[in-house]
């Protein structure tokens, strides 16, 4: 019997198919069983054109076999089968594909589409096998044909016995080393998974012989097993279903079959393109946050299918980070896929898949937030950090994008609401945008420096996350109103005063103030007069772009760069505090200092930021106290 040699650099390119291109071993499954729904697909478009080929769908199925005893693996297809002119030319070199020369020859119009591409697919099999043995008869041939190879060193055929047309793939499983277990792949219980993690989908029931248990006849606690032949796969996706077929529990059930998480999903998205780029896709807005979600361990992406067949589980590409939390999954007919197919050409196909999705993804949250406004609450609240992160990250790139769908508490309404809500409620002469920043709503409800904005009658956004500030900061403004921190220098508020007064105050108290700035020395910026205090007698504002609370976030991450801001004491002159401290500023200066030490350290308070040195400040207060 003569061995015949690849038609290829055939040892060279065997070891690069078993050992470079597939990174996960049990991938040939996926790939036998892909190739075996093509060889049922022929049949299927030559019953087409052929009158007296008929094609009962109910006659064609893959069947998966194991024999423990003998390690051997088999996948039997009752599909088109092989010549022994095809087993030449389609086993015989390597990467060329029988699957696709038919698919090039033949018009595919009805929805139906070879699934086979490279032609690489069957050699995974040494990935897991010392011997491939491939029987199998061709449609319209009295003869079968054997092909066999160990490996690079070549490949046999003969001719054999075989009763239908069809093929057989047999694989004699590797022995077990010290770092692989191969023994796996003879377990059917993992087959079986293997099989509905990637080829689900396929068109053709995929069967097995599964060992159930059952009560013996006749007896009421004895019981026996029995083999009993199972449909592993779904066959038909419910993304290729009609949407008007399905229920919410339909898509509930798929969410929670898939693993997509452990809670109900707030919407599902259900979307089937027919155009540029076909492709189906099911998206799901999940309730409940994962665990692990703010980690480096979450990963984001949508599970990827080509053709009904799993090519990636997490697809990246395909979501933005600030729409990271998105779970679901796409198929595509049209993706430039790799060799291997477990990965993707990074081409104007997925790109154009990826921007739909995006657009689909903000349009679906709008429609929640306008019709649904309490789900999207429940959504905001588990995933609304994501979308400021997404407003701040990228340098700004993506706010035009996320910011009608921002929330923030309102002092007025005292609830979440939308920026544009905000706006379309601001009085003719308020100028800004104002919001206050603070570790809990309760805490920034009492903040001195809300005074002011609060008296004017002005809505004021309460930030209680980190990212809060940052991203307002990147956006900068919202239809045409600056953003503006009830604690920056100027509010852009007009003072009812008489200016004669105003200037005489502010005269009287200079060198007052200069005398403190000169106590606090580097501590602050300035100290001045107070616009804003009404019944506060102090507090801390400040003059740049670096706030009170961004310099709390900027200290407490690491390698922080110790940036501070310009921060400014302000001293309401309408206080009773006020008086105190000009009569010690004529009488005693020493009295004065400890009055502006505690001043500054109770506005420190004020802020959440900590002080220098606990020990003085209640050392001082009990100075004021004898």
């Amino acid at each position: 019997m003569e061995t015949k040699q690849f038609k290829a650099e055939s040892k060279r390119l065997l070891d690069m198919m078993i050992n470079s291109i597939y990174t996960h071993r049990e991938i040939f499954l996926r790939e036998l069983i892909s190739n075996a729904s093509d060889a049922i697909d022929k049949i299927y478009y030559k019953a087409l054109t052929d009158d007296s080929l008929t094609f009962d769908k109910d006659n064609y199925f893959i069947k998966v076999d194991t024999d423990k005893e003998n390690r051997t693996l088999k996948i039997s297809d009752t599909g088109i089968g092989m010549t022994k002119e095809d087993l030449e030319n389609n086993l015989g070199t390597i990467a060329k594909s029988g699957s696709l020369a038919f698919k090039n020859e033949n018009e595919l119009k009805d929805g139906h589409d070879i699934i086979g591409q490279f032609g690489v697919g069957f050699y995974s099999a040494f990935m897991v096998a010392d011997v491939v043995t491939v029987i199998s008869k061709a449609l319209g041939n009295d003869e079968a044909f054997k092909w066999e190879s160990q490996g690079a060193d070549g490949y046999t055929i003969v001719p054999c016995e075989k009763d239908s047309v069809g093929t057989e793939i047999i694989l004699k499983i590797k022995e077990n080393t010290e770092d692989d277990n191969y023994d796996e792949y003879l377990e059917n219980y993992r087959l079986k998974g293997i099989i509905k993690k990637y080829s689900d989908f396929i068109r053709y029931p995929i069967k097995i012989d599964v060992t159930e248990s059952r009560l013996k006849e006749g007896s009421e606690n004895e019981y026996e097993e029995y083999q009993e032949e199972q449909i592993i796969n779904s066959m038909v996706p419910i993304w290729r279903k009609n949407k008007n077929e399905l229920t919410t529990e339909d898509y509930e059930y798929f969410y929670t079959e898939k693993h997509y998480g452990f809670d109900k999903p707030i919407k599902h998205i259900h979307i089937s393109v027919d155009g540029a780029v076909r492709y189906n896709a099911i998206l799901y807005i999940p309730e409940k946050i994962p665990y692990d979600f703010y980690s480096q361990e979450y990963e984001k992406g949508l599970e990827l299918y080509s053709n009904g067949v799993l090519i990636m589980n997490k697809c990246s590409d395909l979501l933005p980070d600030y729409f990271s939390f998105v779970k679901g999954m796409v198929d595509s007919e049209d993706l430039s896929l790799n060799i291997s197919r477990e990965m993707l050409q990074h081409d104007r196909q997925l790109k154009l898949i990826a921007k739909n999705i995006n657009k689909k993804i903000k349009s679906e949250l709008q429609t929640i937030l306008k019709n649904e406004r309490e789900k999207y609450e429940e959504f905001y609240q588990s995933f609304g950090r994501q979308l400021k992160y997404g407003v701040y990250s990228d340098f700004g790139t993506h706010k035009e994008e996320l910011q009608d769908l921002l929330m923030f508490y309102s002092s007025k309404e005292k609830k979440m609401v939308t920026l544009d809500e905000y706006v379309s409620r601001m009085p003719e002469d308020q100028k800004y945008i104002y919001y206050a920043s603070g570790e809990t709503y309760e805490r920034i409800e009492k903040l001195p420096q809300t005074e002011l904005v609060a008296e004017k009658g002005y809505e004021i956004l309460y930030f209680n996350e980190e990212i809060d500030e940052f991203a307002i900061r990147m956006l900068m403004t919202y239809k045409e109103k600056e953003f503006k921190s009830v604690s920056s220098g100027d509010l852009g508020i007009e003072i009812d005063e008489n200016k004669n007064d105003a200037d005489s105050e502010e005269h009287e108290s200079k060198e007052l103030f200069d005398y403190m700035k000169t106590i606090l020395a580097d501590k602050v910026k300035d100290v001045r007069v107070s616009k804003r205090l009404k019944s506060h007698p102090v507090c801390l504002t400040t003059d740049g772009e670096v706030t009170i609370e961004m310099e709390k976030i900027l200290k407490a991450m690491p390698g922080n760069q110790n940036i501070k801001a310009d921060k400014v004491l302000e001293i309401n002159i309408n206080h009773d505090v006020f008086k105190s401290l000009k009569a010690a500023f004529e009488k005693d200066k020493e009295k004065l200092t400890l009055y502006t030490n505690l001043l500054y350290s109770q506005a420190l308070l004020i802020e959440g930021l900590p002080i220098q040195d606990p020990v003085e400040f209640t050392n001082d207060i009990c100075k004021i106290m004898v």
